[in-house]
């Protein structure tokens, strides 16, 4: 008999030597091992077991004797061929192991413990129904009526419903169990399990008729829908101003691809905005949707990829993750808000899940769709370019007027003796609000009380003893907190150092609200940060109570920017906008003018004109003038002459390699060696630039520093070799080691 041969990506494999290895398929095995199977194998010099996915499976090696596969722990394959191909695609564009690209594919709950046990098992619920016929069975409970009246009231319920969870059928027959067991012992009733999904949200309603599009909304859709059913794999951007309806135009999308028997992936930004999004699209669907996002608990997690993977589910609705759902027969992939840069992984492997998106949409032959109102800059270059289609929604579904909005100044506020948080006008324009039962969002891109601790006699500050930074001030429970690894102690009474007393500067969200308590002391405030997140487990507890319990005025962080639909609110304030502005990479402007939009976009969403309030230190910023008057023209037309003379996406692609490490002298030492090989290697390139090394904004994170060289260049398949090639290197020298090497690309920060 032919000997088959796996080629297997195997988990203890590292990135420097990652690649296909060849184990023989066991005679046993043989009609059972296929593409995209786990499997556990022998692994190195002492043959530790290992888990491994089947890349191919071939007849012949060019190796001589073989190791054996030991087990299957799945009875199919947990992978498609397709899914199999964007593993080896991920290794290749994210610099990392095939089965690191797998492992961010598959729920938690599909991986085994250190006892070899599945981390979550499938959940089952015991179910009874009739062995007899029903005439036979009608005529038992007569003849039990009597004697046995609970044998008789359970026998009734399985002639009505034929099959009832036993739990449920004790329940409603009045029943005990022993009565049951007799059924079955005398073989009239029959016991079986039955698998059950867990499920975060089921929808028990009447599914509504889709929104009726207004004429721009139509125009959009019967454009979208010719490029979605065109056979090609494609791209197109909507571009719609905030409360222009593209909710709408998705829904209508999406039903489209469900007529034509297609499943549609629709992926948001933020946890906070998945609930509004379920209830929205469950009213539409029904229990056609699933979810996926890291607020589930592993085992719903797991069940709801096992239902989308079975096609009970052809509508799937998540954050970045959801990406990687195994729908089949894919037709549309939905990706709101676009621009965020929530959909780039900072943990390996560092995937883009727009760059997962082109690629399914490309294999599967149909259509990624961008939605914002700020696009990203090189998402509207590509559509200006005819890369990718262009759609537009230049006005809101409702014809209101987007918010007016005012920029005040706060050095002049400084000089008029006002220190706090709150300008006058804004105060002015809260306490309006309040009179007029009407909400107000305010939005600062920070959380705890202050930013800074300090002692102004001898310059002392409170600094994390892990990280390079100085720690927050959390008032609520009066200690300090490090925002990076997590440390934290007692805020003291007075200096450490000299006994003198504390100040305290840098506002956050715990500050902005006592400072509005002050101003409004007989006003409900509600705070939405992590740290109020947290108690309560929900983004959807507090955005529920804001809406039905209309609490005058919300103050948040970026979760209270995006994707909100409040009616009532009719003022956004910002806080501090120039916090974003000056952070120091290429993409800082375009990130500050993409909050600043949304956040003013969350007013004047009903019926009632709305109103922005922009506080700023820097008002004449071009950044700032354009966000207040919400003109992404005007921003676009300078962003993108800055992104030529920079170098910078979308004109070239920017990679990254990263060193981290304990020792500080090792990793500026490593960097150094990074940057003479790509000196060497792009000798006399003038189209490409190198920079660094230099420390991240943040050099020393959890007790390791980091350095990075950065190359600016085309988005060739030489670069990312040579990337590839730098990264093995410094990982097996001796001389870097206890240093972490990783690249990117399209740096995160």
């Amino acid at each position: 008999m032919t000997e088959k041969i796996a080629k297997t990506a195997v988990s203890a494999a590292t990135y420097w030597i990652d690649k296909p290895y060849d184990y023989l398929i066991p005679a046993e095995m043989r009609d059972d091992v296929c593409v995209g199977m786990r499997v556990f194998v022998p692994f190195g010099k002492g043959n530790r077991r290992s888990e491994g996915i089947v890349l191919a499976v071939s007849e012949a090696s060019e190796y001589g004797k073989l190791k054996s596969i030991i087990s299957l722990p799945d009875r199919g394959p947990v992978l498609s061929e397709e899914q199999v191909r964007l593993a080896l695609f991920m290794r290749e564009r994210f610099f990392c192991t095939v089965y690191e690209a797998v492992k961010a594919m598959l729920p938690a709950g599909l991986w085994f413990n250190d006892e070899g046990n599945r981390r979550v098992k499938d959940k089952t619920v015991e179910m009874a129904r009739l062995a007899v016929t029903t005439e036979d069975a009608v005529d038992l409970s007569e003849k039990k009526r009597r004697r046995s009246p609970q044998q008789s009231g359970i026998l009734d319920l399985l002639c009505s419903f034929e099959t009832l969870p036993s739990s449920e059928l004790l329940r409603f027959a009045g029943a005990k169990r022993p009565s049951l067991l007799a059924l079955k012992k005398a073989e009239i009733v029959e016991l079986y399990r039955r698998e059950v999904y867990r499920r975060p949200e089921v929808f028990a309603g009447e599914t509504e008729p889709l929104p009726i599009l207004n004429e721009a909304q139509q125009k959009a859709f019967e454009g979208i829908s010719a490029l979605a059913e065109s056979g090609k794999g494609a791209a197109a951007l909507l571009q719609g101003v905030t409360g222009s309806g593209k909710t709408s135009v998705y829904i209508h999308l999406i039903r489209r691809q469900l007529e034509l028997a297609h499943s549609a992936i629709l992926l948001v930004p933020e946890i906070a905005l998945t609930p509004q999004m379920i209830k929205t699209f469950s009213s539409y669907f029904g229990n056609d949707i699933a979810v996926l996002h890291s607020s589930l608990s592993t085992g719903e997690r797991y069940d709801e990829w096992k239902r989308i993977k079975a096609g009970k589910a052809h509508v799937i609705i998540g954050t970045r993750s959801a990406i990687f759902a195994p729908a089949e027969n894919l037709g549309l992939i939905i990706i709101d808000e676009e621009q965020e840069e929530t959909y780039r992984s900072e943990n390996n492997p560092r995937y883009d899940a727009k760059e997962i998106a082109k690629f399914r949409c490309a294999k599967a032959n149909c259509l990624l769709l961008l939605g914002s109102a700020t696009p990203e800059v090189v998402s509207r270059y590509k559509a200006e370019n005819g890369v990718y289609g262009f759609f537009r929604l230049d006005s809101r579904y409702n014809a209101m007027a987007l918010p007016e909005v005012t920029v005040v100044d706060m050095k002049r506020e400084l000089r008029h003796g006002n220190t706090g948080n709150i300008s006058t006008f804004l105060r002015d324009e809260i306490a309006k609000n309040i009179e007029n039962s009407e909400q107000t969002i305010l939005f600062i891109n920070r959380r705890g009380t202050n930013k800074l601790v300090s002692c102004p006699c001898c310059g002392f500050i409170y600094k994390c003893p892990r990280c390079s930074v100085s720690l927050t001030y959390h008032g609520s429970n009066n200690r300090l907190m490090c925002h990076y690894c997590g440390y934290s102690r007692r805020t003291d009474y007075a200096c450490p150092d000299c006994g003198g007393e504390l100040t305290f500067s840098g506002a956050g969200t715990q500050a902005v609200v006592d400072e509005l308590k002050g101003l409004f002391p007989d006003t409900e405030i509600l705070r939405m940060d992590t740290d109020s997140v947290a108690p309560t487990g929900s983004h959807e507890q507090l955005f529920s109570r804001f809406r039905e319990e209309k609490i005058p005025i919300m103050v948040g962080t970026q979760m209270v920017t995006k994707g909100l639909n409040f009616e009532n609110v009719t003022l956004v304030g910002v806080v501090l906008a120039d916090q974003s502005l000056y952070a120091g990479d290429y993409r800082a402007g375009e990130r500050t003018f993409s909050l600043l939009t949304q956040v003013i976009g969350r007013s004047g969403r009903g019926s009632k004109m709305g109103r922005a309030v922009i506080q700023t230190f820097t008002p004449e910023n071009e950044t700032i003038v354009n966000s207040a008057r919400q003109d992404y023209e005007a921003f676009y037309a300078s962003e993108i002459e800055l992104r030529r003379l920079q170098n910078a996406p979308p004109f070239m692609q920017l990679y990254s390699v990263t060193a981290t490490g304990e020792n500080e002298d090792t990793v500026v030492r490593t960097a150094k060696y990074i940057r003479s090989f790509f000196d060497t290697m792009l000798k006399g390139r003038n189209d490409c630039m190198i920079l660094g090394p230099a420390p991240l904004n943040v050099v020393k994170v959890n007790n390791r520093y980091r350095y990075r060289v950065s190359i600016s260049c085309k988005n060739e398949k030489e670069m990312r070799a040579l990337i590839s090639r730098i990264v093995m290197e410094c990982s097996t020298d001796k001389r870097f080691k206890g240093v972490c090497i990783y690249a990117d690309a399209n740096m995160l920060e």
